[in-house]
């Protein structure tokens, strides 16, 4: 553990020591400063439908998805991808670590900077919190959501930058396989025929989950998924940074 912690402490300095990792943060919080001012704004409006800022925030718009979808593989396009276009990967297969602990600590790194750039937004809950009662639970829930796709996303983005040395081909591809991934839940309201697939494809509906985590909903079949898919990518990021050094 004490290997896993060194790999995740010296990655923590590589991000806070690159000046993407404050326009990332900085252009997050914005962005997401300026939805939640919307949002707020358009519930304020009498001819709106009553509904909870928070479920909207928590994935309730298509703007929660895209900053998903282009943020994590920038978080995570440089994990491998930039110690093999240095050099610098063979001689941190060669250290006392495993492949799997490498990974381990670049994904444990990751996450935590992924964390960083949601716990600002607590601030919003402050807000809305000296204007209204709030109902904790919700979330709390939310937030679990929000930590659940990230470890999918993170897993994804992190075996993306196995595949190459080049930083911009890593984060397509992450995004690519997120995009697909976020895809084929949606595909159930293709399916009107097949009562089976659409409940295959219902439980891999994304948004349909994190919008049960917004209202509160904390269903043990979503945190499976998303745990199951978040490990299952790590694995083969094991696999992908073992065959690579063999090469």
């Amino acid at each position: 553990m004490r290997k896993v912690t060194a790999l995740v402490r010296r990655e923590l300095i590589a991000y806070f020591s690159s000046p993407l990792a404050y326009m990332v943060l900085t252009a997050f919080l914005l962005l997401q400063g300026y939805i939640f001012y919307l949002i707020v704004s358009f519930l304020n409006d009498p001819r709106t439908q009553a509904m909870t800022p928070l479920r909207l925030f928590f994935g309730g718009t298509i703007f929660f998805w895209l900053f998903l979808l282009f943020v994590v593989p920038v978080i995570t396009m440089r994990l491998i991808a930039e110690e093999r276009r240095s050099g610098t990967i063979e001689p941190l297969l060669t250290a006392p670590v495993t492949e799997g602990q490498v990974i381990l600590g670049k994904f444990l790194a990751a996450l935590a900077f992924y964390i960083v750039l949601w716990l600002p937004t607590l601030i919003y809950i402050v807000i809305l919190k000296q204007h209204t009662a709030i109902d904790l639970g919700p979330v709390a829930s939310g937030y679990l959501g929000v930590l659940l796709l990230g470890i999918l996303f993170l897993g994804v983005g992190t075996f993306a930058s196995t595949l190459t040395n080049n930083q911009l081909i890593a984060a397509v591809l992450a995004f690519a396989a997120i995009v697909l991934l976020f895809s084929v839940g949606l595909l159930q309201q293709l399916l009107v025929s097949s009562s089976a697939l659409r409940d295959v494809f219902g439980y891999m509906n994304l948004w349909s989950q994190m919008d049960d985590f917004a209202r509160g909903i904390v269903d043990t079949r979503h945190i499976v998924y998303e745990l199951s898919v978040g490990i299952m990518f790590l694995f083969l990021a094991v696999k992908s940074l073992e065959v690579k050094k063999w090469r």
